[in-house]
């Protein structure tokens, strides 16, 4: 409807700012209560994202393994400031939003049925296939980097 641009921007901002009032309302609802009754046993997880927590929700967000609502509520419950959730969601959401509205743009310019085997909606589908392995082979990479290793990253 708005071309691919226009629809990047407004996507990845929306997707952005909804995900952080999810985690704000998990925050402000539920992490006292969790943190009062489990809060002996949540040490370690609070200890490992306050270190690197950045990396974790960046990972998720590259791979979505868990459903994207389900990280927001739960990231509300750590100890996370709500600027970095917001900015490596922001980061994190971007490729695969950019990757579903390239499919979706190319789907929308479909005119007949023989539309549909045309390179460029391959190509859309394709990426969309293949963003979630190569996302993991490069997270994979990255934490096994010698920088990753000696704290540097």
């Amino acid at each position: 409807m708005f071309g691919f641009w226009t629809s990047l921007v407004l996507v990845s901002f929306a997707s952005t700012i909804g995900a952080t009032l999810a985690f704000l309302s998990s925050r402000f609802l539920l992490r006292d209560w969790v943190q009062s009754k489990f809060g002996d046993k949540l040490n370690a997880i609070n200890q490992g994202v306050e270190k690197d927590g950045a990396f974790y929700l960046f990972s998720l967000r590259l791979i979505p393994v868990f459903p994207f609502f389900l990280i927001n509520l739960l990231m509300g419950l750590t100890p996370i400031s709500v600027a970095r959730f917001y900015f490596v969601s922001q980061l994190g959401m971007l490729p695969g939003t950019a990757v579903y509205l390239n499919a979706g743009t190319q789907l929308a310019q479909i005119e007949s049925l023989s539309g549909i085997v045309s390179p460029s909606v391959l190509v859309s589908f394709a990426l969309l296939g293949l963003f979630p392995v190569i996302a993991k082979w490069v997270m994979a990479k990255f934490r096994t980097s010698p920088q990753a290793n000696n704290g540097n990253a």
